[in-house]
């Protein structure tokens, strides 16, 4: 009899699946690195802006030291941008490391935390890691139904998340529903808006989350510097909120956290908006691209609002990974989405003109 260790909801835990790395892809299928092309963890087809790259460049000189721990020049760009003080700003490793924090800061064992069905997969293993009750609410359209999620609360719910616009469905609410569930939360259960994708938001769509922060002390707003910013390799995210909440985030968040290159990198990126509307131009041109093709071709697709499409492959339940596997053979990289309980559905990143198209050219001949 093999020994077991740790308590048994950390053994029920599926290990979070990322994007096939190219590599993986090259020596599975036997194909060229360079051919292949990766569309399937919503990262910036720019990559970094060169702006990043000459700050990180220019930190490497004092790699031997650690880095800054409060992450100060981050922090008080976070500032200058958002206008918060500084003491309402948590740095993280990604904003994976948010999510994870806040259900390390505010959940016991046994506790129940609320999110939506179909919503990003961190809420449900941050929530089994501490051993908390997940009260998983049944989509609408593919997005949250807020009103469902606010009835759902319990007396021992501690957290809830949200994301908007929602990893995989690309699901957006207006402010004025978001507003409207604030209301009516508790004030003893934290609110997670996980904002990863806030940057692709048409202008007309945008919103101030952070005058939200002020107003309700309960609300954690989370951004990620892994997509629009162009610097998912490095790992930067941070969350703002009142002290209240950041105070204990920070208790219990690891020294060093974010290092001393992606700090210099996040800083200048940060200030590139340049970098930043030439991304969400770029977006913006290849949903278009994507979305007429699928139109063209009859294929049924979720309207996003992120940096992806989630589309419709088949009507059998072996339809996601069937079409996947036929994809990776012709080097064209996507994301199954069968684990989020969608296996007829593949979700595809937006890429650069060129690979867009020869992603719709390869679906073409799969679904032929």
């Amino acid at each position: 009899m093999s020994l077991q260790f740790g308590p048994d909801y950390v053994r029920a835990i599926a290990p979070y699946q990322g994007g096939k790395p190219i590599a993986e892809v090259a020596r599975e299928f036997g194909l060229d690195e360079a051919k292949i092309i990766k569309l399937a963890s919503n990262e910036n087809p720019l990559g970094m802006p060169e702006s990043a790259k000459q700050a990180m460049l220019k930190a490497v000189a004092d790699i031997g030291r650690y880095p800054d721990a409060n992450g100060f020049d981050l922090k008080q760009a976070i500032t200058a941008k958002y206008d918060v003080p500084q003491e309402w700003i948590t740095l993280g490793n990604g904003s994976n490391d948010i999510l994870e924090l806040a259900a390390h800061a505010f959940v016991q064992p046994g506790q129940s935390v609320v999110y939506a069905q179909y919503s990003f997969a961190v809420y449900a293993l941050a929530t089994q890691a501490v051993g908390g009750r997940a009260i998983v609410v049944a989509a609408r359209d593919y997005g949250h139904d807020l009103d469902a999620m606010a009835k759902a609360i319990d007396k021992d719910t501690k957290l809830v998340f949200i994301a908007n616009p929602n990893n995989p469905t690309g699901t957006f609410l207006p402010a004025a529903d978001i507003e409207a569930f604030l209301k009516k939360v508790p004030q003893d259960v934290v609110v997670v808006l996980d904002e990863a994708y806030n940057e692709y938001l048409a202008p007309e769509q945008q919103y101030d989350s952070v005058a939200w922060v002020r107003q309700y002390p309960n609300l954690l707003v989370s951004r990620t510097m892994s997509k629009a910013y162009g610097l998912a390799g490095l790992r930067v995210g941070f969350g703002i909120a009142q002290p209240a909440i950041t105070d204990l985030l920070n208790r219990i968040r690891q020294p060093f956290n974010v290092n001393s290159m992606a700090q210099a990198a996040a800083v200048a990126a940060l200030n590139d908006t340049a970098f930043l509307q030439k991304s969400a131009k770029l977006n913006a041109d290849g949903y278009r691209q994507l979305t007429t093709a699928f139109d063209a071709m009859g294929i049924e697709y979720v309207p996003s609002y992120g940096n992806f499409v989630l589309f419709k492959v088949g009507n059998d339940d072996g339809a996601g990974a069937r079409v996947n596997v036929a994809l990776l053979k012709r080097g064209i990289i996507v994301r199954p989405v069968g684990n989020y309980g969608l296996p007829q559905w593949i979700r595809v990143s937006i890429g650069l003109p060129e690979e867009n198209e020869a992603f719709i050219g390869a679906l073409k001949q799969v679904l032929a």
